[in-house]
């Protein structure tokens, strides 16, 4: 398991990798600023530009006020939605990533078969739905476990992760079904891959290369447990 984060780790400089990720991070700015400009069209429609207020009689630029406020909410809710969304976009992306590594460490391997880009866009939004699900659900009962949130944030963030990365590295050669049995199968070992994958999320801007580590990693972990082997090493 660590030999594949290893593996995947030494190939960080690919320049595939370094295309997805900026794919990735570039569409998620895009529909964060979208969304923020959304917003204050919204605002500036549904209220007036100005109150005053009671019995002070100062008057409040409201929209300024409304403007910044959805500015905060924007910025922290980034802090937890970044990876999760970025993650989403990388993973419409992610079989460039699994090929990279294959180019490189599995080259006697015929190409795989070609995924519907129908299939592709289904399991990166269902990834990002689970993912986001995962953070908001570890946040809510960190709030509750104490010193225990931590691992609680670890065990949670870790099976969504390795049970996502896994099924869509899997499939790329086995299929949705053949995927899927092959993962119930090493549920523990891809859980505990998962985490691995968990730890860096804490650490800002290094957490936004899980999503190509992720990849990376669960593609060799594939090739480990379904049978496969390096044709040579790099």
């Amino acid at each position: 398991m660590l030999g594949d984060f290893l593996r995947a780790l030494g190939q960080i400089g690919d320049p595939r990798f370094r295309r997805v990720l900026w794919l990735g991070l570039g569409l998620t700015l895009l529909l964060l600023i979208g969304i923020y400009a959304a917003t204050l069209g919204v605002i500036a429609f549904f209220t007036p530009d100005a109150v005053t207020l009671p019995w002070l009689g100062w008057s409040v630029p409201l929209h300024m006020a409304l403007g910044l406020g959805a500015g905060l909410v924007m910025l922290l809710a980034s802090v937890f939605l970044m990876v999760p969304v970025s993650g989403a976009f990388s993973g419409l992306f992610l079989d460039q990533v699994a090929a990279a590594v294959e180019a490189r460490h599995y080259p006697a391997l015929p190409p795989p078969p070609p995924l519907p880009w129908s299939e592709m866009l289904v399991d990166g939004l269902a990834f990002f739905a689970l993912t986001a699900v995962a953070n908001l659900l570890a946040l809510g009962l960190g709030l509750f476990a104490g010193p225990l949130a931590p691992l609680l944030f670890l065990a949670v963030n870790g099976f969504v992760l390795g049970q996502g990365f896994f099924q869509l590295a899997a499939m790329r050669r086995l299929g949705r079904r053949g995927a899927g049995a092959l993962r119930r199968r090493h549920l523990g070992q891809i859980w505990l891959a998962g985490v691995l994958m968990a730890l860096p999320l804490w650490v800002p801007i290094v957490n936004l290369l899980v999503p190509i580590l992720g990849a990376a990693t669960f593609t060799h972990m594939f090739h480990r447990l379904s049978g496969l082997r390096p044709a040579r090493s790099a």
